[in-house]
């Protein structure tokens, strides 16, 4: 019975396997809605436009006091133009032929189309990160999951190992030694090949709990049969 006093011990010292729900997440960075940026950066750029319209409108209908109203509106959706730029469209604005002017329309049409062309590149893109970051992290998490099963695996083998051994090294103590020593060696066998179920077993804390106790009342029966083999064998013998 000495033999199960290690094993007891083992088992009082291991922990129930945690709730994978209950630890804590790693952190996830904010997702960037860039369909909603982009949408956002729409309103303001059709709202400029139409300011600039309505602008055109009023100039050519005589009412110049309102076509600066409408695009001091303008002006306010838009972002401080750099000094250098303002510069080139006052010289523009003085020195520019009809000719040139519709050059620059022509540029400035190219290029918005151009920007318009790299954002939906750019949208396409993004998507197509989104799902690789989730298809690398669909197969860490099965990647994990697996070197979880190996690592069970290996810990289920070694404790059926040494059950197997016990047992073996118990049913020869029973042949050769004593019945009392093998049965012992063979509940340690069992004991061990259980181990890794009672580990993982929900009612873990229970199954230690009256496997403490059962040994603990095998151990007081040991130690009392012990003292009183001990004292009947002091005893001088009947007449």
């Amino acid at each position: 019975m000495r033999c199960l006093i290690p094993f007891l011990i083992l088992l009082a010292g291991c922990a129930t396997v945690e709730d994978p729900s209950k630890v804590n997440p790693v952190p996830v960075p904010a997702e960037v809605n860039l369909a909603e940026v982009g949408k956002g950066l729409d309103v303001i750029d059709s709202r400029v436009a139409a300011s600039v319209v309505v602008s055109r409108e009023l100039i050519l209908g005589g009412k110049p006091g309102k076509a600066d109203q409408e695009l001091s509106i303008a002006q306010s959706l838009l972002p401080k133009p750099h000094e250098g730029d303002v510069a080139y469209a006052r010289q523009r604005s003085e020195k520019a032929s009809d000719a040139e002017y519709e050059a620059q329309r022509k540029k400035a049409e190219a290029k918005q189309k151009a920007m318009e062309d790299e954002w939906k590149v750019l949208e396409a893109q993004v998507v197509k990160n989104k799902e690789a970051i989730k298809a690398k992290d669909d197969k860490i998490t099965e990647l994990t999951a697996e070197v979880e099963r190996v690592k069970a695996d290996m810990a289920t083998q070694t404790w059926s190992w040494i059950g197997g051994a016990l047992a073996v090294a118990g049913a020869l103590a029973t042949a050769f030694v004593s019945p009392k020593v093998g049965l012992s060696l063979i509940g340690c066998g069992m004991l061990c090949g259980a181990v890794p179920f009672i580990i993982e077993s929900q009612y873990f804390s229970v199954i230690v709990a009256v496997t403490l106790s059962g040994g603990s009342a095998l151990l007081l029966w040991f130690l009392w049969d012990l003292v009183r083999d001990r004292v009947n064998a002091k005893q001088p013998p009947s007449p």
